[in-house]
């Protein structure tokens, strides 16, 4: 029977080992998830009672302005950071594992405590600055560029580029340390041979560097996509998802039919169809930034 108790624990060992992550991801994901599913297919604004309305919210979601403006929004904002975010990236990554950066540890801290500090306290020094009365304005009127404030949060554009900024200061430092990992992965055997057949340090960055870093430039541009997507906090804090919704994100758009419509039936529909277009999105960047491998 002791055998019998030994044996049993032995071959159970990894299965309880593991068993906490899916018992955590089961209550706090899988089931919530399900129950979102469920919830889009009612009509419920909290209540006990949930209305069963079939496919009535998604054919009111595919008619939604605000919904497809929030969709565009963020197609936008990716437009606007994602290019620059993964361009200074690749630059600070690159003079970071150059042999003749010093300082480097100090540089990787300084570009990376954006993204561990406070995304709230962020957003709130960014609205200070680009506020019409912020610093931002007062610096440019006061050395003569302009002579009224430019209106960066109360403008659509100005606004996007707002909270791309915001979002570029962020996550920069972040990429930087996921490109600089791979940068240092690199044989340096590779650069020798270059540098003996006479390539320029531009090239040995276009024909060596580069290819070498597909997967990883894929995998950040798949994060920046999904970050881009999801973004809340940011724009919620800086403008409110305005001025005529061009802030507005579908996150945003979930937040507001949510918990101040209380209409969870229909902010659950977003949801749902929000995961599927953001499934489709990774995997059609997945397949073009690897297909060729």
């Amino acid at each position: 029977m002791q055998n019998f108790y030994w044996r049993w624990q032995f071959k159970t060992a990894p299965y309880r080992f593991i068993a906490p992550f899916f018992i955590l991801f089961m209550v706090f994901v899988f089931l919530p998830f399900v129950f979102s599913i469920y919830l889009s297919f009612t009509n419920w604004h909290g209540e006990e009672v949930k209305t069963f309305v079939g496919l009535a919210n998604y054919k009111t979601l595919l008619t939604n302005r605000e919904f497809w403006q929030s969709l565009l929004n963020s197609i936008f904002i990716f437009l606007l950071y994602v290019p620059v975010m993964l361009l200074l990236a690749l630059i600070f990554a690159s003079c970071l594992s150059s042999s003749w950066m010093k300082w480097t540890g100090f540089f990787r801290t300084v570009f990376f405590i954006p993204n561990i500090t406070s995304v709230v306290a962020i957003s709130f020094v960014f609205l200070l600055i680009f506020n019409s009365t912020g610093i931002l304005n007062q610096v440019l009127m006061n050395a003569g560029f302009i002579h009224e404030p430019i209106p960066f949060l109360e403008t659509p554009w100005w606004a996007r580029i707002s909270v791309s900024l915001l979002v570029i200061f962020r996550w920069t430092g972040y990429n930087m340390i996921l490109l600089l990992g791979g940068m240092q992965s690199i044989s340096r055997s590779l650069y020798e041979a270059a540098e003996v057949d006479g390539a320029s340090g531009i090239k040995s960055f276009w024909y060596i560097t580069l290819p070498l870093m597909k997967r990883l430039l894929a995998f950040c541009t798949v994060l920046s996509t999904l970050g881009t997507f999801s973004l809340f906090t940011e724009p919620f804090i800086l403008t409110k998802g305005g001025p005529n919704l061009s802030t507005t994100t579908p996150v945003v758009l979930i937040y507001k039919e949510s918990f101040q419509n209380l209409n969870m039936g229909y902010a659950s529909t977003i949801s749902i169809f929000f995961f599927m277009v953001m499934m489709i999105l990774s995997l059609l960047q997945l397949r073009l930034f690897l297909d060729n491998d």
